[in-house]
């Protein structure tokens, strides 16, 4: 039988096997997926929860009503019957983790004079936050807390989530625990691209926000994506991603385990070893056969594996770095003798996991940043959530009489060469 992952020898500098790992991208969707998108975006914004109500019936609960849109606080406090202690407790922990790593991140306001100007930065948050939460390949508890906590700590004053129905017409009880613990104003029962256009639009049943976050399949992403500039978003995320690199210190079962963690989700995830160690090419190959046969969820992480997985071969570290800034994943694990040198190389990724006691599930869960983070590549130009994604930062100027008479000259200057005269004029006129 064909080893589930294949290994590419790069060693020579070729990586051209990796284009198709490198260059996935919302351009890569089904045409299909954004006319269905515009489509349901459109009516929900003309129809309100008539339409919810209709995408709802179709996509997520065939007994689905208006009455079922808003979660109720008895609703709430059900949940909490149905969930054992342990678990509780556990997100409890999560939470303030979660909160006191995005405290530490919290920007300031500031105003200060600088020859005759003064010059600052004020820092206003977002009126109001709307968290998208998966649900239909499984729940996603702890995505509430990654989303909602930097909220918090920016003080976001309203905060909403949704979150798809399961058949039944019910919401995973531990997700509205999540809810309640982390202090969400608003819960609603919408999935998928309709429940992006509620948020954006508003309906009868739904008061429209200033900013959606969280991750969501190619249907969310995209109507994220339409209604960005009606509303802010956090970014376009796409399927999960880690990339390894490991050297003949690392464990084989200890990859191999982490590699099948990633490939999990839903089938299209990308898990990539890089090492310049044939030995553990070769040996976490073999763990991969053994570890998949006693796994659940065989096949997304076969899918994941065999279409978006890779074990490649380099001549050393540093060209195992290079490759990784190239990916820029949204996961980087680094599994050698010494990370914080290896570190160093490393430019582009959305968040990095250091040593071989750092699985990317302690990040996923309990470390304390946010969980949501860049994908496709474009950790090379974004960062994960935080709370600087629910702020805003206004410019003040505020020029004295001498700073505009140390000032006026450049500004006619240039003024002047761009041929905007009444600029120039604006500074002359104040002017002695």
């Amino acid at each position: 039988m064909a080893p589930i992952m294949d290994i590419i020898d790069a060693r020579s500098g070729d990586s051209s096997a990796l284009q198709a790992l490198r260059q996935r991208s919302l351009a890569d969707l089904p045409e299909h997926i954004e006319a269905d998108v515009r489509r349901i975006v459109e009516d929900v914004r003309q129809r309100g929860d008539e339409a919810l109500v209709d995408y709802e019936r179709q996509f997520d609960c065939a007994n689905f009503t208006a009455e079922h849109l808003v979660v109720s606080a008895e609703e709430i406090e059900a949940a909490y019957e149905q969930i054992p202690a342990a678990q509780v407790g556990a997100l409890r922990r999560a939470r303030e983790n979660v909160y006191e790593f995005h405290l530490h991140a919290r920007p300031r306001s500031w105003f200060e004079e600088f020859d005759g100007v003064w010059l600052g930065q004020r820092v206003t948050t977002v009126a109001s936050a709307g968290i998208y939460v998966p649900a239909r390949s499984a729940p996603l508890p702890s995505t509430v807390y990654m989303c909602v906590m930097p909220a918090r700590v920016a003080q976001v004053p309203r905060i909403a989530m949704c979150s798809p129905p399961r058949k039944d017409g019910s919401l995973d009880p531990l997700t509205l625990v999540a809810a309640a613990e982390c202090g969400v104003d608003e819960i609603y029962r919408i999935g998928g691209a309709q429940a992006i256009a509620a948020l954006a639009f508003g309906t009868e049943s739904v008061e429209p926000v200033s900013k959606i976050v969280g991750p969501g399949n190619p249907w969310v992403t995209m109507a994220k994506k339409y209604v960005y500039g009606i509303v802010g978003i956090d970014s376009l995320a796409g399927p999960s991603e880690v990339v390894l690199i490991a050297d003949a210190s690392a464990a084989p079962a200890v990859v191999a385990v982490d590699l099948i963690a990633q490939a999990e989700h839903t089938g299209d995830n990308m898990a990539v070893l890089i090492t310049p160690s044939q030995a553990i090419a070769e040996q976490v190959a073999a763990q991969l056969e053994q570890q998949i046969a006693r796994a659940e969820r065989v096949t997304e992480i076969q899918d994941s594996l065999s279409e978006f997985g890779a074990i490649v071969l380099v001549r050393d570290l540093h060209q195992a770095a290079r490759l990784a800034n190239d990916i820029a994943p949204e996961h980087l694990q680094l599994i050698v003798e010494d990370p914080m040198a290896l570190l160093a190389e490393i430019d582009h990724a959305g968040a990095v996991f250091l040593g071989g006691l750092t699985p990317v599930s302690i990040g996923d869960y309990v470390a304390g940043p946010s969980h949501v983070l860049p994908t496709n590549g474009t950790a090379r130009f974004a960062s994960g959530l935080s709370v600087d994604d629910f702020v805003k930062k206004t410019s003040l100027i505020w020029a004295t009489r001498r700073g505009l008479n140390r000032l006026s000259s450049d500004v006619i200057e240039l003024a002047e060469a761009e041929g905007l005269l009444a600029h120039a004029k604006a500074v002359q006129q104040r002017r002695r």
